[in-house]
């Protein structure tokens, strides 16, 4: 009986609230389904069970790298020869993922800033209702008009600011991830860089040796065993 009575009073509240609840529960909707996926998309990246001693180990070892870090990690350093083509191919892993969170982040930093509009647009209507109701007089209808214009204003406002809280909080939550997720592949990228270039030195001190005039070579008359 009481989760019977919880959704009927829930439904007399959502009645109460006029027209502009239809908007609102999608602008709420739009909100948490758009946000809630974000979320759960940074919480799969692997970077954060990663430790920066492991993720090191693997620049330096690419072969060792295991799963999207090291797949990344990879990417980014096989059969490259420069530093400049490292840092090109981490700016094509960030414009594969960046500007599509961005988009969304956007789209739902709209939506909350939509909400407590929408709460405000049903106060207006609602306080609208009641003035109208308190110029045809008294009666006992005029006062449930007024009850109900009263009661529409209020509900309005509050589920407006009920869907928009929350909402701030994921989009602070959200921008969190992005840019931890961003200090990361700046670190790996800023790494990456570092032993392309290490290498680089090494094999430019490894041709300096080969071509070395001081470097002698086995002579003919050595390398010929008498007969």
């Amino acid at each position: 009986m009481e989760l019977k009575d919880y959704v009927i009073q829930s439904l007399n509240v959502w009645k109460g609230g006029g027209w502009t609840m239809i908007p609102l529960l999608i602008v709420a909707m739009g909100i948490y389904v758009s946000a809630m996926s974000l979320v759960v998309w940074f919480r799969r990246r692997e970077y954060r069970n990663v430790t920066e001693k492991e993720w090191r180990s693997w620049v330096d070892h690419p072969s060792q790298g295991r799963g999207e870090v090291g797949e990344i990690i990879r990417y980014t350093s096989d059969e490259v020869h420069s530093p400049v083509e490292v840092q090109d191919r981490f700016s094509e892993i960030g414009f594969s993922k960046f500007p599509k969170i961005e988009q969304r982040l956007n789209l739902i930093t709209v939506l909350v800033n939509s909400a407590p509009l929408m709460g405000l647009l049903g106060t207006v209507l609602g306080m609208l209702a009641t003035f109208q109701a308190l110029a045809q007089g008294g009666g006992a209808q005029t006062m449930d008009k007024i009850s109900s214009g009263i009661s529409e204003a209020l509900i309005t406002t509050e589920m407006g600011l009920l869907v928009a809280i929350p909402g701030y909080v994921l989009v602070a939550v959200i921008k969190r991830r992005k840019e931890e997720y961003e200090a990361f592949l700046a670190a790996v990228e800023t790494a990456c860089v570092q032993a392309c270039k290490r290498r680089m030195l090494k094999i430019r001190g490894h041709e300096k040796v080969l071509d070395s005039p001081d470097r002698t070579e086995p002579s003919g008359e050595l390398a010929l065993s008498p007969a």
